[in-house]
């Protein structure tokens, strides 16, 4: 199959391969990553609407939750319905044009929730470092900043690099041994020189990764220096309890995103990568809603609340 320069000519199709090796795994994997999915949506939604109605949740470190599972819904929908779909059906194809805004979509959030857990990192370094000016520091408009700068530093990063990959020729094999439309896979469908396009892409990456983790180290380092500085025991543990979730969260990202995105050429097979991005689009969003529920008094709260009052309505009602 042949591809010209998809600003001139109609968009083809391109096959992804998927699981394909797993013959006797699929279905399984079907009804696993189909239950997965679901409960993701279930748990980030909860998180959205408790955050949202609740007052208690009113917060700076709420409010960045909030967008966080947003992103995670989104991203999730980006590339679960499709490896869905190739895992139970035969059709393995897509078109050109959907493949390339499914990869689109995924590297703009992917990169807008790298940027957010630094943000969170500063949100909690602000929170122990600062309490008396935590609320002065961290107000609704720099909240609102915070958020908004992540999603347009993350839109024009990797619109550049979706400019360039547009005007150039695209004849190589339709074939992506994974199942979604990642960078990599794309680039070799080029029939031109893609050194540079490669380069931008690994600048683009290390530049998202590397400075979100930065900041988070550097925020922790400064709360861990804050906190041992705590004289009462009861005072460490609780100051240091507020990050527990988030630590935990951005480490699992953080991992595998450097895992597949940051790498020597060749250095690990398709098959590592697959399953490190299964975990960064199935796993984690479904671990969030939890750790952030089960490692959160607040959140503990407010759920038990609206439990509650939803047995109290079923009740009234019967």
């Amino acid at each position: 199959m042949t591809f010209r320069n998809i600003s001139k000519t109609i968009v083809t199709e391109v096959v992804l391969l998927g699981f394909s090796n797993l013959h006797q795994f699929q279905k399984p994997l079907f009804f696993l990553f189909l239950v997965m999915y679901i409960l993701t949506l279930i748990g980030n939604t909860l998180v959205i609407v408790m955050i949202h109605v609740d007052h208690r949740l009113h917060t700076p470190m709420y409010y960045l939750l909030k967008n966080l599972s947003w992103l995670e819904i989104i991203i999730t929908t980006t590339v679960t319905p499709k490896m869905l779909t190739l895992l139970i059906s035969k059709e393995n194809t897509i078109s050109f044009v959907a493949c390339a805004l499914q990869g689109y979509i995924y590297f703009v959030a992917g990169s807008t929730e790298v940027l957010l857990l630094a943000a969170m990192s500063v949100d909690r370094y602000v929170a122990i470092c600062n309490p008396l000016r935590y609320t002065a520091i961290m107000n609704s408009r720099v909240c609102v900043l915070m958020v908004l700068s992540c999603w347009l530093c993350s839109f024009f990063s990797i619109s550049a690099s979706m400019v360039l990959k547009a005007g150039l020729p695209f004849c190589g094999s339709n074939v992506i041994d994974h199942f979604f439309c990642d960078s990599g896979p794309l680039l070799e469908m080029i029939c031109a020189d893609v050194r540079f396009l490669q380069a931008l892409d690994l600048a683009v990456s290390c530049f998202m990764l590397l400075s979100s983790v930065s900041v988070t180290t550097i925020s922790y380092i400064c709360i861990i220096v804050t906190v041992i500085r705590i004289p009462s025991a009861k005072g460490r543990k609780k100051a240091f309890s507020t990050c527990t979730s988030h630590i935990t969260v951005a480490s699992l990202y953080y991992g595998s995103s450097i895992f597949i995105y940051i790498k020597p050429a060749g250095s690990s097979s398709m098959e590592f990568n697959k399953i490190a991005t299964v975990f960064n689009t199935v796993v984690t969003p479904l671990l969030n809603p939890i750790i952030y529920s089960f490692r959160n008094k607040t959140v503990k709260e407010t759920l038990r609340d609206a439990l509650r009052r939803l047995q109290t309505i079923l009740q009234s009602e019967a």
